[in-house]
């Protein structure tokens, strides 16, 4: 029910843009923990997907189980980041393109939220 609600939730924020957003669900895990915290890693997932991705591109988010636990996948048609990069994204105010903040707005604490968020639970 999370999963669903945050995609409607970035369905609206796309807009204009109509972006596919696709929801698979692997399996109906119950996942206990603090739900509005859960609630703000998806969400900066997802929105974070939905922003960097050009108008008319495809987000995905999938929820899976296997031997090794539940892993939320969310996966764009977007850009992507230079591999040098993914070390420090989970690193509060880091911005892989300083640019990007004039353009998109943001503060770079997305993912650094996601980080603590996990870790908290």
């Amino acid at each position: 029910a999370l999963i669903q609600s945050v995609c409607k939730d970035a369905e609206l924020y796309s807009g204009d843009r109509k972006h596919s957003i696709r929801i698979e669900l692997d399996s109906l895990s119950t996942v206990w923990g603090i739900e509005s915290q859960l609630r703000s890693a998806v969400s900066n997932l997802v929105f974070n997907a939905v922003k960097y991705t050009p108008a008319g591109g495809d987000v995905l988010i999938k929820w899976l189980q296997d031997h090794a636990g539940c892993h939320l996948l969310v996966k764009d048609t977007g850009c992507g980041f230079d591999p040098v990069h993914i070390p420090r994204l989970t690193e509060r105010f880091y911005r892989a393109d300083p640019s990007r903040n004039q353009n998109t707005g943001g503060s770079g604490l997305g993912l650094a939220i996601v980080k603590h968020v996990l870790i908290n639970h």
